[in-house]
């Protein structure tokens, strides 16, 4: 990733305040209103078509977030033996426990869920993560940039205590890694993946039943 792009202060700002109104919007519609889908398409639009704005404005923004396929290979292959290894374990646990559904719906669930993965990723610590730490003013180290963004992500996540802890453990190994250079593609299709698996066989849901409101057939 590039780290000579020069962004003003005040849109690191903008971008931390536009990343937390995305966060508190997550209570309101997802939690609060039961408008999952509505909310989740209109997070996605917004900041795909912020991404494009300004891809327009800065051509090497992209580099700077992480959204190539630098190191696209790298990051995949350094994840894989994580992503198989909980993905075992979600799955042996939740038969142990009773809360393993697995069943067709997760299809569409595993090619769509990354899309939104992705997007959850770059918020979180493309914009978020990356502006802490490239602040001009803040001056944090890794290791606090790495806890406030895993911290966030976590809260994010509540009320589901199991959910809160799995997504703040990861986020801690996936805001170090990114800060060191990963793909940030390769770190929400694995969010999207795993994530999609943790709900059919631990958290006992349905994403995509919550969602659309029907099964697959």
């Amino acid at each position: 990733m590039k780290n000579d792009i020069a962004i003003s202060n005040q849109r690191r700002i903008f971008e931390i305040i536009a990343v937390l109104v995305t966060g508190l919007g997550k209570f309101l519609f997802m939690d609060l209103l039961e408008f999952r889908f509505p909310y989740i398409a209109t997070a996605c639009i917004f900041w795909m078509v912020y991404i494009f704005l300004r891809k327009k404005e800065i051509p090497d923004i992209l580099n700077y977030w992480g959204l190539t396929f630098d190191n696209f290979k790298k990051t995949f292959l350094e994840l894989l033996p994580l992503a198989i290894i909980l993905s075992l374990a979600f799955y042996f646990i939740g038969n142990k426990l009773g809360t393993n559904i697995l069943n067709i719906n997760i299809l569409p669930i595993l090619l769509i869920y990354p899309i939104w993965g992705i997007i959850q990723q770059f918020i979180m610590i493309g914009i978020f993560a990356r502006n802490l730490k490239d602040s001009d003013g803040l001056k944090l180290p890794t290791a606090g940039v790495v806890l406030i963004a895993s911290i966030l992500f976590a809260v994010v996540h509540f009320p589901f205590q199991i959910l809160v802890a799995a997504t703040f453990l990861l986020a801690i190994v996936y805001t170090y890694l990114y800060l060191k250079g990963r793909n940030l593609l390769v770190m929400g299709i694995y969010h999207g993946w795993i994530g999609g698996l943790f709900f059919y066989t631990i958290m006992e849901r349905d994403p995509f039943l919550e969602v659309f409101g029907t099964n697959i057939f």
